[in-house]
């Protein structure tokens, strides 16, 4: 299966190795053929090309011979460095063209905040008039890692808690609903998450929300509230890709060597092989002695030298797939219904 990619109003596919029109799909996507998906990148710097390209990874091996048509938007107010402001530049729309269109199903990124409270993020005001609008035009939309958080503080209302460490690393995770999003899966899977901050199973409950799955031994990974569109939320990234939780822990090395974080990062749980995290844990142990570019350098050796298992690709996979499913079921439901009342109308009129 081939994605469509829209870009700057014209269709193209994403195939291996090369960029070409597709006339042929745009035209699938126009009649009602293709599965609508719109994301809506909120990263910054390397990881907004890096977050558009898991996406697109994701929905590829979800797809299951779905047709499927995406469209990129961006949120005002966002800063990019270079990189990524030239990607933005050249196939992102703003998130003011949505408005008079209707996608199937929308995804919806996270990003680093910068303020302690999310509604002072200078781009609160744009996520919730998206979020009201995918309410009525989009049959499901899914929210990820940050803006699941800000989701559901604008909806109910619902804070989220500070943990005492990062939740970091591949976590196992339990089934713990029936929902069709579920289906086929294993009872427990793994998925990668990197966040402070988590949500509390009660408040989600006495908000009429439904949890899937949880973090083994406490929290919860995954959940959802049916309203006229089905809203997904994910505290975990399951389109990671299996180098990228290694660069998050470089990045975040980096970030102590450079006086920019006050605490040396905790390796990932579940992730590397005991070799490496012996070998992490040696010169965690060593900061004191060694200068900072020794101790990026050495920890840069360190991770690239290991193979990582990727234990998580399957089971996102599924869970996507099973999202575009139920997508096409409400898309031919909604079809019918209109069939329906259209067949109605003269009766009505007359």
């Amino acid at each position: 299966m081939v994605v469509n990619v829209d870009a700057s109003r014209l269709s193209y596919d994403y195939a291996p190795g090369k960029v070409r029109r597709a006339a042929k799909r745009q035209r699938q996507a126009r009649a009602g053929e293709c599965v609508t998906i719109g994301l809506l990148n909120n990263m910054a710097g390397a990881a907004f090309k890096a977050t558009e390209r898991q996406f697109i990874s994701l929905l590829d091996a979800a797809s299951d011979g779905i047709p499927i048509h995406v469209s990129f938007y961006t949120l005002p107010g966002m800063s990019r460095n270079e990189s990524g402001g030239h990607q933005f530049a050249s196939h992102y729309a703003s998130v003011e063209e949505l408005y008079s269109t209707h996608l199937d199903g929308l995804i919806v990124t996270g990003r680093e905040p910068k303020m302690a409270d999310l509604r002072d993020e200078p781009y609160w005001q744009s996520f919730t008039e998206v979020l009201e609008w995918a309410r009525t035009h989009t049959h499901s939309t899914v929210w990820s890692c940050l803006a699941a958080h800000a989701a559901i503080l604008h909806m109910d209302g619902i804070g989220r808690r500070k943990s005492e460490e990062k939740n970091f690393g591949v976590f196992e995770c339990t089934q713990v609903s029936e929902h069709a999003l579920m289906k086929d899966l294993p009872r427990r899977i793994h998925v990668p998450h990197s966040r402070w901050n988590g949500v509390a199973q009660s408040d989600l409950s006495s908000h009429g929300y439904e949890v899937l799955s949880r973090i083994a031994g406490d929290g919860v990974d995954t959940f959802v509230k049916q309203e006229q569109s089905l809203f997904v939320f994910l505290q975990g990234h399951l389109e990671y890709e299996t180098a990228t939780l290694m660069r998050e822990y470089r990045r975040d090395v980096i970030r102590f060597v450079r006086g920019e974080s006050a605490t040396y990062p905790a390796l990932p749980a579940g992730y590397f092989d005991a070799e490496t995290e012996k070998a992490l844990t040696a010169l965690r142990a060593r900061v004191g002695s060694l200068r900072g570019t020794e101790l990026s350098n050495a920890v840069a050796t360190a991770v690239e030298a290991t193979e990582i298992q990727n234990t998580w690709q399957s089971s996102a996979g599924s869970i996507y797939r099973n999202w575009l499913q139920l997508i096409c079921a409400a898309k031919k439901k909604a079809a019918h219904a209109a069939l329906v009342d259209a067949e109605a109308a003269p009766a009505r009129a007359g």
